[in-house]
């Protein structure tokens, strides 16, 4: 059990790997695939769009199904469909083919992002303990070797559709490879305290929906730090090109090592401080970036900014997950699918307010979804938590 139990932790890594690698190398050739269908900027707007809507489909979709099928069965398809799909992009040849391509690696993503999630709780709930800002943290990594990779095929010339073909062949391979490492749903460990067995499971409850609604607030934060943090420094603080890079580049470092630090930390703390002092550290980093004039004051703040942050969005996943084992997919699809929502809505939001005031005081409103956080991290209290994550702040 113990060897199994180590194995389905590898290969969860793996797959939350694979997803960001994935999405990252396609991020990468966003401007390559542009260029080669011959699109504006506008129109490729409107076409991430059907990305967005491809994934919160298959979000909506896949929780279901991983709670009637099992995780070991749903996550090695939706990988397959993840890695598959990331070809067609470079295979478009018009606006059309583009948004359909785009469509299905949304469908593909969702899927994944769901099933590998509940796996993931699966896996936390057999170790007795917080592991689940680890998995992130590798998406993270993952999409950081994609950036390392995709800037290499791109400076020797490799074509979109090669390296993405290349992508996808390696994507498939492991999809099949870490599947026999999958825990079956039998031989995940559940609590004492199991989900009473009168309780529809079809029926979502308030309390998952709050922590929905959580998820959608603290990920439009996460989509203002990668969509405007950048523009902050170029155009409020008037800062280079090259050090206005910087800005984002600080939020996601930061954020990586927020991940790979938050499980400990859940151990000895517990998931409510995670969230009620994480999102508080925060507010302290997004204030400081609003309103410094000074850029190195203002780097050091979009860090703390993803410091904080780095740890929320695992436990919220972790307490959908754990509050009913037997509809942890449906769950985590709930709150994975607002929360996604909320990372649209980022520049969708934001955009429109810089008509009306500077773009730095528009990041009041992620600031008060912060205090909001801060203010309703006992949401994360319940008597279906993790075992270990009630006992942690005793420990």
């Amino acid at each position: 059990m113990e060897r199994s139990l180590r194995a389905g932790r590898l290969v969860t890594t793996a797959y939350f790997a694979l997803n960001g690698f994935v999405l990252g190398m396609w991020v990468v050739h966003i401007p390559a695939v542009e260029g080669h269908v011959g699109i504006t900027h506008a129109v490729l707007g409107w076409l991430l769009l059907l990305l967005g809507a491809g994934a919160f489909a298959g979000m909506r979709i896949t929780g279901p199904l991983t709670d009637r099928w099992g995780a070991r069965t749903v996550v090695p398809l939706s990988a397959a469909l993840c890695s598959a799909a990331v070809v067609l992009p470079g295979l478009a040849t018009d606006a059309w083919t583009l948004g359909a391509a785009l469509a299905l690696l949304g469908l593909g993503n969702g899927c994944l992002d769901v099933s590998m999630n509940a796996h993931a709780i699966q896996v936390e709930r057999g170790y007795g303990r917080p592991v689940m800002s680890a998995f992130h943290a590798t998406f993270s990594i993952g999409g950081v070797l994609a950036a390392l990779l995709g800037a290499c095929t791109l400076s020797w010339g490799w074509s979109p559709a090669v390296t993405l073909g290349s992508v996808a062949v390696l994507g498939l391979a492991v999809a099949v490879l870490a599947a026999r490492g999958l825990l079956p749903a039998a031989q995940a460990p559940s609590p004492a305290a199991e989900a009473p067995a009168t309780k529809p499971v079809h029926r979502t409850s308030p309390r998952i929906w709050a922590l929905a609604a959580l998820a959608l607030m603290l990920m439009l934060c996460e989509g203002v730090a990668n969509d405007w943090s950048t523009l902050h420094l170029r155009d409020v603080l008037n800062a280079s090109a090259a050090i206005a890079a910087l800005a984002y580049g600080a939020f996601s470092t930061a954020m990586t090592i927020g991940r790979l630090l938050a499980d400990r930390v859940a151990m000895r703390f517990g998931p409510v401080a995670i969230l009620r002092y994480g999102a508080a550290l925060a507010a302290v980093g997004l204030t400081t970036a609003t309103f410094s004039t000074w850029i190195p004051l203002a780097l050091a703040g979009w860090a703390v900014f993803g410091a904080g942050l780095s740890g929320c969005i695992p436990q919220l996943f972790s307490a959908a997950g754990h509050a009913d084992p037997s509809a942890a997919g449906r769950n985590v699809s709930r709150v994975a699918g607002l929360g996604y929502l909320g990372m649209l809505a980022g520049p969708a939001v934001i955009g429109p307010l810089t008509h009306f005031m500077p773009l730095n005081l528009t990041f009041l409103l992620p600031l008060g979804f912060c205090v909001v956080a801060v203010c309703s991290a006992h949401i994360l209290r319940s008597p279906h938590t993790s075992p270990s994550r009630s006992e942690a702040g005793a420990a």
